[in-house]
């Protein structure tokens, strides 16, 4: 399974993952952060990927 890793240089805040996965993300101090990278078969993290509008989010191959 990928798990999700955020750029915090590229990361705007923008809560789009966050509100698509909130228990994968959390905005904190303006920036993504992966809370639950084990999560993503509770939601569809390929979609936060896709809808992040400045590429900040990738997933890993575990």
């Amino acid at each position: 399974m990928a798990k999700p890793i955020v750029d915090h240089e590229l990361c705007i805040g923008c809560e789009i993952c966050a509100e698509l996965c909130p228990e994968v993300f959390e905005i904190r101090d303006e920036k993504s952060w992966v809370i639950g990278s084990d999560k993503c078969s509770t939601c569809n993290c390929e979609e936060a990927v896709e809808s992040c509008p400045v590429g900040a989010i990738e997933l890993e191959d575990e």
